[in-house]
């Protein structure tokens, strides 16, 4: 357990040491020196005056000033971090989500954050709402419900997405709007916010996961663009093009800096393909860990005023519990300093059935019961959610994403140079990356080539494209009816193979979770 810091009278060294921002109490002066003495003054001698003593010359104690100078820096720094987070809390809407919550579940080990996106757009100007699709009446629901789990050693963030229509049953209430009192009702999960704002969002959810929720923090459509904005935008990869016409998202295939609106249009799209909101929920994740990405590569954890700049932006405009505030904030900052996107794990909670009928509500998302409170007691008990990887796992995570999976492309190789045997180690590179190979090099006809080339039927583009990214630096060439089978001829300027992987990782565990390094941007 960590000193606690005060600013009680009563100082040490190790106080000082440890707080720095206790002010240092005052030292009693010494009394004034004899000029010409150092020290106690010498004792006169019999029969004259007592001699003088001269300063014995010292060599320079360089290790001893550095160590000083670094020490005072260290305080300073300290002091000046606490200052600067000082106060952030001030610009934060309270709300009171436990008001009047009785029976809640046992509390576990690390902490635990329910974070709601609604759909607020209030302070949203009638440019951006043109721009982002950002019309029409808000529902005033929930648009994305986020179970947090931070670690109690700070060294790990779980991230369960518990889908919007996910089949909920509502304790008794007090409707917020009519104030009508209901009874326990069916609804869909986003709705409980319609019904009883925060309070009964947290109920209900505890009640469905019976994890104990610690803070609350709500977002809306201005504060999630706002904070993408102060981070400077975030980097997303689509090895092929998506586009809504819903949001109005629109991205070519390839890597791409979103700024807040367009972020907004990412995570918000559910009518790019057949998944709807799984689909979104997994852009989500996607969205989260390229922020981990961004705040942890961009120093804004490590830069007490960059972290203000951006926590500012953040806390402006969003709502949260009474007990979120500054020394939450900085004990997560220093506690998270050593955080990476491999860090952070991502997984949506299990379904049972996608389509579960419900009269009066329509289709709603029923959870795999089992599988979903195995997944809560592991939240509950601090435990990972991914499966540690071996290192080839490893390797294969951190490799360039392509459109095709290498094991869908068959590939024939041929030596384009005088050197012998470059043809079979290229066939064996392309084969480990887990090409098709044909595992039968040839020797290339004609003059020796400088670049390596890659042939490909038109009808195989896409292939092509993702053999080049494994082969840095080749040329493609179009030859209609080469077939499904694609030709490599090795060149002199050949420096290795590139690892490449699809888009979609495979997963491990019980619970089918990722890491943030998994998802982002390799």
């Amino acid at each position: 357990m960590g000193l606690r810091c005060s600013r009680s009278p009563v100082f040490t060294r190790s106080h000082q040491r440890r707080c720095p921002f206790v002010p240092t109490p005052p030292r009693t002066p010494r009394p004034p020196r004899t000029p010409g003495t150092v020290g106690r003054p010498p004792v006169p001698r019999r029969g004259g005056p007592a001699p003088v003593r001269r300063r014995p010359r010292r060599r320079p104690r360089w290790g001893m000033r550095m160590a000083t100078a670094l020490s005072v820096v260290v305080l300073a720094a300290g002091g000046i971090g606490h200052a600067v987070v000082t106060g952030l809390d001030t610009g934060i809407t309270r709300v009171d989500p436990f008001k009047d919550m009785k029976n809640r579940p046992q509390a576990g080990t690390g902490m635990n954050v329910l974070v709601v996106g609604t759909d607020g757009r209030d302070r949203i100007t009638a440019e951006e709402k043109k721009k982002y699709r950002l019309g029409g009446a808000p529902c005033h629901c929930t648009d994305t419900v986020l179970l947090v789990h931070v670690s109690e050693d700070r060294d790990r963030a779980s991230v369960v997405s518990l889908p919007r229509d996910s089949y909920a049953e509502l304790p008794e209430h007090t409707d917020q709007n009519s104030g009508e009192r209901h009874r326990a009702h069916p609804v869909k999960l986003n709705a409980a916010y319609a019904e009883g704002g925060p309070a009964l969002t947290v109920r209900t959810v505890e009640a469905m996961t019976r994890v104990k929720i610690d803070h609350y923090l709500e977002v809306d459509f201005t504060s999630f663009m706002r904070t993408v904005d102060a981070v400077g935008g975030v980097q997303i990869c689509t090895p092929k093009p998506v586009k809504d016409a819903y949001s109005g998202l629109d991205l070519a295939a390839g890597t791409h800096e979103l700024d807040g609106g367009q972020a907004l249009q990412y995570v918000r799209s559910r009518h790019i393909d057949g998944a709807a909101d799984i689909g979104r929920m997994q852009r989500q994740q996607k969205f989260l860990a390229a922020l981990v990405d961004r705040l942890t590569s961009g120093g804004v954890l490590f830069n007490p005023v960059r972290f203000r700049e951006v926590a500012t932006t953040m806390l402006g405009s969003v709502r949260a519990d009474e007990d979120f505030g500054t020394d939450q904030l900085l004990a997560l900052a220093k506690g998270m300093r050593g955080f990476t996107p491999a860090s952070s794990e991502f997984v949506s909670v299990p379904i049972g059935d996608m389509d579960f009928p419900v009269k009066g509500i329509g289709s709603t998302v029923k959870w795999d019961a089992d599988k979903a409170q195995r997944l809560f007691a592991a939240v509950r008990e601090d435990r990972p959610l991914a499966a540690p990887r071996p290192a080839a796992a490893e390797r294969k995570a951190r490799a360039a994403v392509v459109d095709v999976a290498p094991r869908n492309i068959r590939v024939q190789v041929y030596n384009g140079t005088r050197t012998d045997g470059l043809g079979r180690k290229v066939d064996d590179a392309l084969r480990a990356t887990g090409f098709d190979t044909t595992r039968s090099p040839m020797t290339g006809a004609g003059p020796s080539r400088e670049r390596t080339l890659v042939e490909y039927d038109p009808r195989w583009d896409r292939s092509a494209r993702s053999l080049a990214a494994a082969l840095p630096g080749a040329e493609l060439k179009a030859v209609p009816g080469r077939g499904g089978t694609l030709r490599v001829t090795v060149g002199a300027d050949y420096k290795g193979v590139t690892a490449v992987r699809a888009e979609t990782v495979p997963v491990r565990g019980p619970f089918e979770a990722v890491t943030g390094d998994q998802v982002v941007c390799p």
